[in-house]
């Protein structure tokens, strides 16, 4: 049994992932220890629903004031973090270690450099590898390994894993020095397009009468008249728009803005946004996405509630990590600590784990733990 601790933690996809692997052997399963995240909505929506028995273990605060100790938290036999992405994500400046949050990172290395668990999974999107013109990535990856772990990134294409949606992220397994195992990625379980999840199949499955977070977003008349005159798939620049409903806009023209989805297809990315036209637009009503919907592109079954405002729940699903994707990779963990064989692929991005880089990680360690202390 894994006992998890998580920083970060959004509002459980990673946990909820976690809690539900599942490889037929009771002795490799994976338990909620604690969590801590900065939002309150966040959180109550994390103690709802992954650890309602144990409220006080989600820990509401800036990480950066959390005492990440043993003395402080339960011990762990695995660690998550999806440290926060913003300076990172392609979709806007990406900042990288100058921003506000590029250095949030060393807080999983101080985790790891406390409880020392067997393993851990880093998550943050695929815009990583090039962040502060490509040097934030192995930096990065040479903390971890300085941990003392080895590490094996790999990026994800979630829509090849079944969820119903085009997400890619990179996701970072470390598994410690002093353990004989070597994980592998878990092969697609979906990589052949024409048998990805589509977002018609998703939207129509019932809704249960009772479900929450699906109340019908608020769209004014010209946001819908727009939307009428955009067809499935497409968006405001490349459709036929009338002079009274197109957008003013000068410079670069973003596909997602009022992009309706395509029926046949997985969605798009889901973000945390939605002003200015980056909602989610249903393919075949003239209105956004509401709350619940989203939830179902991240994967999280109709019985999760979450906690918050409308904007607040937004925020919350985008943010998170696919449950069903989660689940996946951490099965994958689990079957490799239990050396059961199953299907994977290499490793797509490249991370030397071999003696001479474990000297350099050495000296690394070195100056990372100063940093840290300091």
């Amino acid at each position: 049994m894994f006992r998890l601790g998580e920083l970060f933690s959004g509002p459980g996809g990673l946990a909820r992932g976690a809690i539900n692997a599942d490889i037929g052997n009771d002795n490799f399963r994976i338990v909620h220890a604690w969590a801590n995240d900065y939002d309150e909505s966040t959180c109550e929506t994390y103690r709802n629903n992954i650890c309602r028995n144990n409220p006080g273990s989600v820990i509401c605060g800036d990480v950066r004031q959390l005492k990440i100790s043993p003395d402080n938290l339960a011990d762990i036999d695995a660690l998550a973090f999806g440290f926060p992405c913003n300076d990172f994500s392609t979709v806007g400046e990406q900042r990288g270690f100058d921003g506000t949050y590029g250095p949030l990172y060393t807080y999983g290395v101080r985790a790891l450099t406390a409880f020392n668990p067997q393993w851990f999974l880093a998550e943050n999107v695929s815009g990583l590898s090039s962040a502060n013109g490509g040097n934030a990535f192995p930096k990065i990856l040479a903390d971890l390994r300085a941990a003392g772990y080895r590490i094996y990134p790999h990026k994800y294409k979630f829509e090849e894993y079944g969820v119903p949606q085009s997400r890619h992220r990179i996701i970072i397994i470390g598994i410690r020095d002093d353990l004989e195992f070597e994980f592998r990625p878990p092969a697609p379980t979906t990589p052949d397009p024409k048998d990805y999840v589509t977002v018609e199949k998703v939207f129509n499955r019932p809704m249960p009468a009772d479900v929450s977070n699906n109340e019908m977003p608020r769209m004014t008349q010209k946001v819908i008249d727009r939307l009428n005159h955009i067809l499935p798939g497409h968006n405001a620049f490349n459709s036929r728009l009338p002079k009274e409903l197109q957008l003013n806009v000068k410079g670069a023209k973003i596909s997602q803005i009022y992009r309706r989805l395509d029926p046949h297809k997985p969605s798009y990315t889901v973000t945390g946004s939605g002003g200015g036209g980056t909602h989610i637009y249903h393919y075949s009503e003239p209105r956004a996405l509401t709350n619940r919907e989203r939830a179902r592109l991240q994967t999280f079954p109709d019985d999760y509630k979450f906690v918050g405002t409308r904007e607040n729940v937004r925020r919350q699903i985008g943010m998170a990590v696919p449950c069903h994707g989660a689940q996946l990779i951490f099965e994958a963990i689990m079957r490799t600590f239990a050396g059961i064989e199953y299907a994977s692929v290499p490793c797509n991005i490249s991370f030397d784990n071999t003696i001479e880089i474990q000297q350099n990680a050495i000296n690394i360690k070195d100056v990372t733990q100063e940093r840290l202390i300091g």
